[in-house]
């Protein structure tokens, strides 16, 4: 069906982007425990969840330049977070990956992100949780449609 078919649908994206946009920045708050700043954070979930990772494919799914990215990856090298390795096809490329504590810091930061949003889920009803589970059903085919 077409957009015309239902005139809410732009009103119903803006308010779902303005809500994801509201809900990660209140779930950083958790973050701040991490040591991590938000750029940092987001970098090392790029390469725990897509790594082993080039940089340049890191700084494009980070949207930033390659010389940012290097600085962002040689300070989570220092702290022991990521780890370089020479690529054995092509020695002018290094792939990152993440060390265990790296994906340690990461899952924990998670896990904390996701008790908050547990706890505020568990204070409503029973009938706004289950539409609460629907829409994530539906969210979840959105997101893969993107």
């Amino acid at each position: 069906m077409s957009n015309e078919t239902f005139p809410d649908s732009e009103m119903i994206a803006d308010r779902l982007h303005s809500l994801a946009i509201h809900l990660l920045r209140k779930l950083r708050r958790e973050d701040e425990s991490g040591g991590l700043n938000a750029a940092r954070l987001s970098a090392l979930s790029v390469i725990v969840f897509g790594g082993p990772i080039t940089l340049g494919d890191l700084a494009a799914a980070e949207q930033v330049r390659p010389p940012t990215m290097t600085r962002m990856v040689n300070a989570l090298e220092r702290e022991g977070l990521v780890v370089k390795k020479q690529n054995v096809e092509d020695g002018r490329s290094l792939y990152l990956s993440a060390t265990a504590a790296g994906r340690r810091l990461l899952m924990q930061g998670r896990a904390r992100r996701v008790r908050t949003l547990t706890r505020q889920i568990a204070s409503l009803s029973v009938e706004d949780q289950t539409v609460l589970r629907q829409a994530a059903t539906v969210l979840e085919r959105v997101v893969g449609g993107i």
